[in-house]
């Protein structure tokens, strides 16, 4: 699920001081400039209604369906989330092969915990969590642009919904903005899931915080961290419910993250239809490297910046909430941030 950063340094050139000093000039400036709004977009009064609508979710560990989870496990699990606008489960099955089949021996207890929550916790959905690494960044992974490798991913859609999953959440990234590989496999799924009326939900990756940046870190970088915010839209208008990966952001203060996850809930809303679900991710783990500051990447910053957001942009959207991610590295003050600052259902 986490992008995976790796650093890199590049050579050390003898530029003359002055060309070394007008560079200087021109990456400090703007990014001092980016700073300050994002810290200004942090601030101002949180709008009243701007709490839960009941239509959250949470990403859960592949231990619920492996065998390592008991009845005792779901019981904890539904005293945990009691009151909460939790509504679906993105339940790791995964993950697919690099062709797109997924074995069946990857959910062995899958029946077991849909049976258990549907019994235990009514009204809670639990959809099946798929993804692969592409190969959009190097030789190994998925390769979308294969039509046999996009028919088996349907394929194991049927087969994650003839065991019982009320719907499908993919993750695949890393995922170029702009791929038109992907708008197919959508359209493709999504003939499936209208017919089998499963709800079709994917990870989104974060969009554009700066007009075409998603282009610019390409060809610096040769990899995909944005979409632009029309690709956003395509991919929105495809399915039933689009989850933001608001984390890993690469923020090293509180306040910038928050008012980066401000930013990233308006231009959301901006592109997502009324009839889509939008979630805005959660950081519920803890780690601490060059994409993920943990002093920094709060759940309390998370709530305030989607709430900030929302309440600018859409505060009445009636189709939109939050996803933690994940429950196998979260804390209670997690749990207690996003209780005390989204509100309980109801």
């Amino acid at each position: 699920m986490r992008a995976l950063v790796r650093g890199w340094r590049s050579p050390r050139l003898k530029w003359p001081k002055r060309i070394a000093l007008a560079l200087a000039v021109l990456l400090v400036v703007p990014t001092l400039t980016a700073a300050v709004a994002l810290r200004v977009n942090y601030a101002g009064e949180l709008k009243e209604g701007t709490t839960t609508r009941g239509q959250d979710a949470v990403w859960l560990g592949h231990a619920w369906v492996d065998g390592r989870k008991k009845d005792a496990d779901v019981d904890a699990f539904a005293a945990r989330i009691r009151g909460t606008g939790i509504r679906d489960l993105y339940v790791h099955a995964g993950p697919l092969e690099h062709d797109g089949t997924l074995p069946a021996d990857r959910y062995p207890r899958a029946r077991w915990l849909i049976d258990a929550v549907h019994r235990k916790i009514p009204g809670i959905r639990v959809q099946a969590w798929l993804g692969d690494r592409l190969a959009s960044e190097g030789p190994q992974g998925m390769r979308l642009p294969d039509a046999g490798t996009r028919a088996a991913v349907v394929r194991s859609t049927t087969q994650i919904l003839d065991a019982g999953f009320d719907g499908v959440h993919f993750d695949l990234e890393p995922l170029i903005s702009d791929d038109r590989d992907y708008l197919s496999l959508l359209d493709d799924l999504g003939e499936l899931t209208r017919a089998r009326k499963s709800p079709l939900s994917v990870a989104a990756h974060q969009i554009d915080p700066l007009p075409a940046l998603h282009r610019v870190n390409s060809a610096v970088t040769g990899r995909g961290k944005w979409w632009s915010q029309e690709f956003f839209g395509e991919v929105a208008r495809r399915v039933d419910q689009i989850a933001v990966m608001s984390y890993d952001t690469w923020m090293p203060l509180e306040s910038l993250y928050g008012g980066y996850v401000a930013q990233q809930t308006s231009l959301a809303l901006e592109v997502t239809p009324e009839d889509t679900d939008l979630l805005m991710g959660l950081p519920f783990f803890h780690e601490d490297d060059l994409g993920h500051h943990e002093s920094a990447e709060t759940v309390a910053a998370a709530v305030r910046g989607t709430r900030l957001g929302l309440g600018r942009t859409d505060r009445d959207r009636e189709r939109f909430g939050v996803a933690l991610y994940v429950d196998f590295a979260a804390k209670d003050e997690d749990w207690t941030a996003y209780r005390e600052g989204w509100g309980e259902k109801g």
